[in-house]
């Protein structure tokens, strides 16, 4: 877990936040019995977790792939190739949905826009030498060239709700 109190904190407003917003369909499915705390959260996605992420076309089409994210800080961060088309969807429309599904134990969906981390003609983000390291250390450094191949991204959500039906097995699976 790496999310200071203010983020938690944050995460779990947004949480709350997003419930109480929701269709009375989607509160029915998840409620206050069926989803996690900011805290849990956090403690059970660690590591890499694979999204799927959906991003739109100029045409308006909806495109879906997957990526490797990490919960990083209360937000999902991932990467991908700098020519990949999703790159050039979301440098040009930077709204996402992701969802990351774990079988039937656990689903967590988020809408927001992206930040690059790492812009190849810019500054990069304040916190992206944290980051680099961090993805570095995980990855390997020798992957490739960090700053001219891959282009990160942070998702900044100002929807996300968390569906788990279990929460006694997904903590005990996490400290495991």
């Amino acid at each position: 877990m790496r999310e200071t109190p203010e983020e938690l904190k944050e995460l779990q407003a947004l949480l709350d936040t997003s419930l109480s917003r929701s269709t009375s369909h989607l509160r029915s499915i998840i409620n206050t019995e069926r989803t996690l705390t900011a805290e849990q959260l956090t403690q059970i996605l660690t590591g890499m977790c694979t999204l799927a992420l959906s991003t739109v076309t100029a045409k308006g089409e909806p495109r879906i792939s997957g990526v490797d994210g990490h919960f990083l800080h209360g937000k999902w961060h991932f990467g991908t190739a700098r020519g990949a088309a999703k790159a050039r969807h979301l440098a040009a429309r930077p709204a996402v949905s992701a969802a990351y599904m774990r079988g039937e134990d656990l689903g967590v969906f988020t809408h927001g826009t992206v930040e690059i981390l790492n812009p190849q003609d810019g500054e990069p983000a304040p916190d992206w030498p944290d980051l680099r390291a961090y993805f570095k250390d995980f990855y390997g450094d020798d992957s490739f060239d960090w700053d001219n191949e891959v282009v990160y991204y942070r998702l900044h959500p100002h929807w996300m709700a968390v569906y788990a039906p279990d929460i006694a097995k997904l903590t005990a699976a996490s400290q495991s």
